[in-house]
């Protein structure tokens, strides 16, 4: 188990959470809310959106891309500025033990169920697409 294969899975949590939230605003759509309302779920969609875009970064920057690549990618121009921005969470992940990134990862194959339940035609046809990433060593 490595950083980069935890963060990879935690990016798929992420992704299956977002999913999730924006469904249920789906739903919601016909439902009586104030202006408030709306906009602070539609706020809370955004802040999921952005997590998940930093938890592929961290995973991307464990996966071995340079931070003038992650600076590229990002749509920004300061690769420093983006590498300081990293350097707590990459700190926080590339210290954690081998049991700790082990424990971090339990529950994975509920991901591959979930992706199983939602996966559309469009969709690419694996089964195990978690289960894949987290064999992989």
């Amino acid at each position: 188990m490595t950083p980069e294969i935890l963060a990879r899975i935690a990016t798929a949590r992420a992704a299956r959470d977002l999913s999730d939230l924006a469904r249920q605003a789906v739903a919601t759509t016909a439902e009586t809310a104030s202006p408030t309302e709306r906009i602070r779920r539609a706020r809370e969609l955004r802040a999921l959106a952005n997590h998940l875009v930093d938890l592929a970064v961290l995973a991307e920057s464990f996966g071995g891309a340079s931070w003038e690549e992650l600076t590229k990618a990002l749509g920004r121009q300061d690769p420093g500025t983006v590498e300081r921005e990293f350097a707590d969470a990459v700190a926080e992940w590339g210290g954690k033990s081998e049991t700790d990134l082990e424990h971090a990862t339990e529950g994975y194959e509920a991901l591959d169920e979930w992706y199983a339940r939602h996966r559309e035609d469009q969709d690419p046809e694996v089964s195990t697409p978690v289960a894949d990433l987290r064999n992989r060593h």
